[in-house]
């Protein structure tokens, strides 16, 4: 099956080329400036994958994270400052409270690849996701003077339902790169696309909600999003199959958690992860302090609810340009050498933040509303930008038979950077003494943050030199992991003396035993 299916993508490209030669629709976003270009790309998808897969991504990645993320970010904010009234460093503790459930995301992973429930793989995950997300919202909205430890305990279920869809659905993705090797960037486009164009709608919305109906009220509307996962759980089109064995499940859990392992081992896959980790845990999240300064009346440019919303969305457009640069121009140059620059620029774009709060906007006679769009727009994009090649790097690490584990493996070393950034920026927050009413110090708070931003460039040479297409690497353990007649998982690897030359390029893309 897996050799009809190549041959099936080969001829699909073909297919594609022929069109490319007489005009008609190429594979690509913007491919050629044409109208139509982006609907065929998403039909053409639709295709060769399925339209329940793509729909899946956009609820997912489009509506649930990347709508229902923004609104929960400016409405969490809101409700952390003027409901729960914590100090900024506290907030940044409790975030990372609630960024838990991405780091045990290997244990998602692990449950959808090795235990179906009633014969499916992935459905019944759509719909547990959307079921603890659903009671969790509503939990928050109609609760009354909640406790603080009662509502991290419900952002953190919320969390969990996302998190739980998201490594879903991103087994999707890894299984069907396995298969379209060759649209994998694709995939990933697409769910970049699906989050930032999410993102763009929810932020202009969201300080429009919290205005009118208040962070609990968002809260409310929230459960929306966790309803369409649900229903993605009931239409995604998935294989059957009803003799499964549950007593062996303990065995699976050992021969997934083996490869995983074997996997994680080889010096390829190893080095990537250990520079994830670093470039995310090195670039200090000190948001709270900001948006603490952004809104208050005396020390700050006291921005509104709709003004934090409008600046955020219109920020968000600077994620979907990238996203759609990275498609476009991007996706073919080496990783090491696209990670450089954009963690270059990362770095340099921490300075508008040291420019805002110092106030030298002003001086160049810019306003702060404008500055503010501007200075989240630069972020959005160099971050999309940074962020692409490491999940076309993740997605193409992954071997078959265990991609959602592995996958999820992988965003969880990226995750736990995350929660580390979080926990340091509010650390250095605390010891600066940057409290709801003092900002004298953050200024210096930016400062080092910005430094610590381009300390990864010190790590590139853990990431390989190839492209998405290419590797680029003389030496590659290929594991391999196939199922055989019994469900039981074998972990194959193929040693530096076999038959390939040390000279060719491999593909990341798992070779897979039929």
């Amino acid at each position: 099956m897996v050799e009809e299916g190549k041959d099936h993508e080969s001829s699909n490209r073909e297919e594609l080329a022929e069109e490319d030669e007489i005009g008609g629709p190429k594979r690509g976003i913007l491919v050629g400036y044409h109208i139509r270009a982006p609907i065929d790309w998403f039909s053409m998808l639709s295709r060769e994958t399925h339209w329940s897969f793509v729909i899946g991504v956009v609820v997912v990645y489009g509506i649930n994270q990347g709508f229902g993320g923004s609104l929960g970010r400016v409405g969490t904010e809101y409700y952390m400052k003027d409901v729960q009234k914590v100090q900024p460093s506290e907030a940044q503790a409790y975030a990372g409270i609630t960024n838990i459930p991405w780091i045990i995301k290997p244990i998602w992973g692990l449950l959808t690849d090795v235990v179906p429930i009633l014969g499916y793989r992935r459905r019944p995950y759509f719909v547990l996701a959307g079921i603890i997300g659903i009671l969790s919202m509503f939990f928050l909205s109609f609760h009354e003077k909640l406790h603080i430890m009662l509502a991290l305990l419900a952002l953190t279920a919320g969390s969990a339902g996302v998190a739980i869809a998201d490594v879903t659905v991103d087994a999707c993705v890894a299984q069907n790169s396995g298969i379209h090797p060759s649209l994998a960037p694709d995939m990933q486009s697409l769910c970049a696309l699906s989050s930032s164009i999410g993102a763009l709608i929810g932020f202009s919305l969201s300080g429009i909600f919290v205005h009118l109906i208040g962070p609990k009220g968002v809260y409310g509307l929230l459960s929306i999003p966790y309803v369409l996962v649900l229903l993605i759980g009931l239409v995604l089109k998935e294989p059957y199959s009803p003799s499964f064995a549950y007593r062996q499940i303990s065995e699976k859990f050992v021969d997934a958690a083996t490869a995983m392992w074997t996997t994680l081992k080889s010096e390829d896959v190893w080095r990537p992860c250990l520079y994830m980790y670093l470039s995310f845990a090195l670039s200090l999240n000190i948001y709270d302090g900001f948006f603490y300064w952004e809104t208050d009346s005396k020390a700050g440019p006291s921005f509104s609810q709709e003004t934090i919303g409008f600046v955020l969305s219109i920020g968000s457009i600077g994620s979907l340009l990238g996203a759609i640069l990275y498609q476009h121009n991007l996706k073919t140059y080496p990783f090491r050498a696209l990670l450089f620059w954009t963690q270059l620029f990362f770095g340099l774009s921490g300075m508008l933040d040291l420019v805002f709060i110092l106030r030298l906007n002003l001086q160049l006679g810019i306003p702060d509303y404008f500055f503010a769009v501007i200075d989240e727009s630069v972020f959005q994009l160099v971050g999309r930008l940074k962020w692409m090649p490491l999940l076309v790097l993740s997605s193409q690490l992954c071997p078959p038979g265990i991609e959602g584990t592995f996958f999820a493996l992988l965003m969880s070393i990226d995750n736990f950077g995350l929660m580390s950034s979080t926990w340091l920026g509010g650390l250095l927050l605390h010891v600066l003494n940057v409290t709801r009413t003092r900002f004298d110090n953050l200024w210096l708070a930016i400062l080092i943050r910005n430094v610590l931003r381009v300390v990864p460039l010190c790590f590139l040479f853990l990431v390989p030199k190839g492209s998405s297409d290419s590797s680029g690497f003389s030496r590659l353990e290929v594991l391999s992991v196939v199922e055989d007649g019994v469900n039981h998982i074998e972990v194959l690897s193929v040693s530096e003396d076999s038959e390939l030359s040390k000279h060719e390029e491999l593909e990341l893309t798992p070779l897979v035993s039929s």
